[in-house]
C-alpha cells in the first residue's frame, strides 16, 4: 500500500476528478482532496492511497509537475510522520522556535539567558520611544 500526496490542486477539484484521474494508473483504495473544516473549501491539496507501491511509482512519474484540472501539481510519497508544523493556529514556524531563534516560552521570557527586550516599543506621542541616558549614549551624534 502506497499513499501519494498531491500538491497544487485547483480550487474546484473534486474527490471524484481526483479519483478518476489516478485510476488510470492502477486501482485506488481513496482518493481526498483535503477540505477547510470551517469553510468546506479545497485547501489545494490532497491525497491518493494506491493498493501496489508500483502503481503509485507509475502516477508519480506520470503526474508530477504536470498540468491538471488547470493547475500544475505536485505529486510525491506522502510521509507518515503525522502533522506538520507551520500552518495557522500551529505556531507558524512548526514549533521549532523560528528559524535559527531561540525559542520564547509562554510569557514572553527570552530563554538561554538572553537579555531581556520588549517585543514592542512602547507608542508615546508620534510614536516616538522615550529616551534615557543609555539610549541617548548609544545613538549616533547626528541621531541625538
Amino acid at each position: 500500500m502506497s499513499k501519494l500526496f498531491i500538491g497544487g490542486l485547483a480550487w474546484h477539484t473534486e474527490d471524484a476528478t481526483l479519483r478518476q484521474k489516478f485510476e488510470e494508473f492502477g486501482a485506488i483504495e481513496e482518493a481526498v482532496v483535503v477540505k477547510d473544516r470551517d469553510t468546506g473549501r479545497s485547501r489545494g491539496f490532497g491525497f491518493v492511497r494506491y493498493s501496489q507501491d508500483a502503481d503509485a511509482q507509475k502516477a508519480i512519474a506520470a503526474m508530477n509537475n504536470v498540468e491538471f484540472d488547470g493547475r500544475t501539481i505536485r505529486v510525491d510519497r506522502a510521509s507518515d510522520t503525522g502533522p506538520r508544523g507551520g500552518g495557522a493556529g500551529r505556531g507558524g514556524f512548526g514549533g521549532r522556535g523560528g528559524y535559527g531563534a531561540a525559542p520564547m516560552p509562554y510569557g514572553g521570557q527570552p530563554a538561554y539567558g538572553m537579555p531581556q527586550q520588549a517585543m514592542y516599543a512602547p507608542a508615546y506621542g508620534r510614536g516616538a520611544y522615550p529616551l534615557n541616558r543609555l539610549d541617548m549614549a548609544r545613538l549616533p551624534p547626528q541621531g541625538r
